[in-house]
């Protein structure tokens, strides 16, 4: 009988061994009360007058998806938003907040929409890192008095109306003619300059004039078919008994 008896004990004790992972800590209430937090490594909580539970320490993602936004010039749009947040102290995680992961999912939606309605379109555009460090700011202060580190949130996409793509669409397609026109417009300048140099060093030679008509009619020899007349200089003879 009292073999029996030392094996029950034995068993009692034994069950107060725990192993915790490197990633984890067991939360210890002795009695309903908070008495301490616990790992990595094999630890021993005391059977039938403690109980625990277990924090995960590892960076979490939280996606927060289509959220609808009116920008601070009353442009709706919808932003989707990534939230990387991690446990830094289990016990007020585990004591302070019933629900850590639907807080902080509450906690940036609201956020989200403050930051982002305080914003004008342009602002948030081109300034997504801005808006995203902004947004990370606001909430890991709320956060880390339940024990919550916000490690990173990233605006992962921002759609617009229909209407506001296409009005873009047109101005981009403007923008993009305008500067065709005007690298245009730049070459037919340098085209003209280099035109008007040469002009000016040909009437400076009344030789190269005429060679510079022979090589024209070189070129245009090539083409049979086409009859061409052409008007000569009266001193053409001249110059080609001198070559």
């Amino acid at each position: 009988m009292l073999g029996f008896f030392l094996i029950i004990v034995a068993i009692i004790v034994l069950s107060g061994l725990r192993t915790v992972t490197e990633y984890k800590r067991l939360i210890i209430f002795r009695f309903g009360r908070y008495k301490r937090t616990v790992g990595p490594g094999i630890i021993y909580k005391f059977p039938l007058i403690e109980k625990s539970m277990s924090v995960d320490l590892r960076i979490k993602t939280l996606d927060i998806s289509k959220q609808d936004i009116i920008t601070k010039d009353n442009i709706p749009i919808t932003a989707d938003t990534s939230v990387f947040y991690k446990v830094i102290n289990p016990q007020y995680a585990t004591t302070k907040i019933e629900n850590f992961m639907r807080a902080v999912f509450n906690y940036t939606q609201g956020a989200l929409r403050d930051v982002i309605g305080g914003m004008a379109l342009d602002e948030i555009l081109t300034q997504r890192e801005r808006v995203s460090q902004e947004i990370r700011k606001v909430v890991d202060e709320e956060t880390r008095e339940w024990g919550i580190e916000i490690s990173q949130i990233k605006i992962q996409q921002i759609e617009l109306p229909q209407t506001m793509k296409r009005a873009m669409a047109v101005e981009a397609e403007k923008e993009r003619e305008k500067r065709a026109s005007i690298i245009a417009s730049e070459g037919e300048l340098e085209s003209a300059k280099n035109i008007a140099a040469a002009a000016e060093l040909l009437a400076q030679n009344s030789a190269a004039i005429q060679l510079r008509t022979l090589q024209t009619i070189q070129d245009i020899s090539h083409e049979p078919s086409q009859k061409i007349i052409i008007f000569m200089p009266s001193d053409i003879g001249n110059l080609l008994k001198k070559l």
